[in-house]
Parts: structure tokens; C-alpha cells; sequence
């Protein structure tokens, strides 16, 4: 993570390599970048941890804007 605001969720690709997708905030929105030109491939348990990343990123949303 390169960042509080950034979530990284491991997923494969369809071709089975190893991608990331990225959870992110932006001037008070989520923001979820795939793989370039890839489609994502989850498994459960990493389904959870994208649910969790922008579960975290809706939260730090709202805490930014009951800050402004």
C-alpha cells in the first residue's frame, strides 16, 4: 500500500498470472483500478478482501468529508 487511502487485493488474471486491483480515493470517491486490459479472477476469500478495501475506502471517504 502505498498509501492510507490505497488497498491493494490480489487477483489472477484470466491467463492465471498474478495481478492486483487497486482500491483508491479520489476527491471523495472510490476508485477501483483492474489490471490494464485484464479481467480480474477472484476466489472467495479475496472477494472478502476487496469487499473489505472498499468498505475502508467508503469509510475514509466520509471521514474526509466530515472534515471539510
Amino acid at each position: 500500500m502505498a498509501t492510507p487511502n490505497e488497498w491493494a487485493v490480489s487477483c489472477r488474471d484470466l491467463a492465471g498470472r498474478r495481478r492486483d486491483l487497486t482500491v483508491f480515493i479520489s476527491s471523495g470517491r472510490v476508485v477501483l483500478v483492474a489490471p490494464p486490459g485484464e479481467a480480474a479472477v477472484l476466489e472467495p476469500l479475496d472477494v472478502g478482501r476487496l469487499r473489505a478495501a472498499l468498505r475502508d475506502a467508503v469509510v475514509a471517504v466520509g471521514d474526509q468529508a466530515s472534515r471539510e
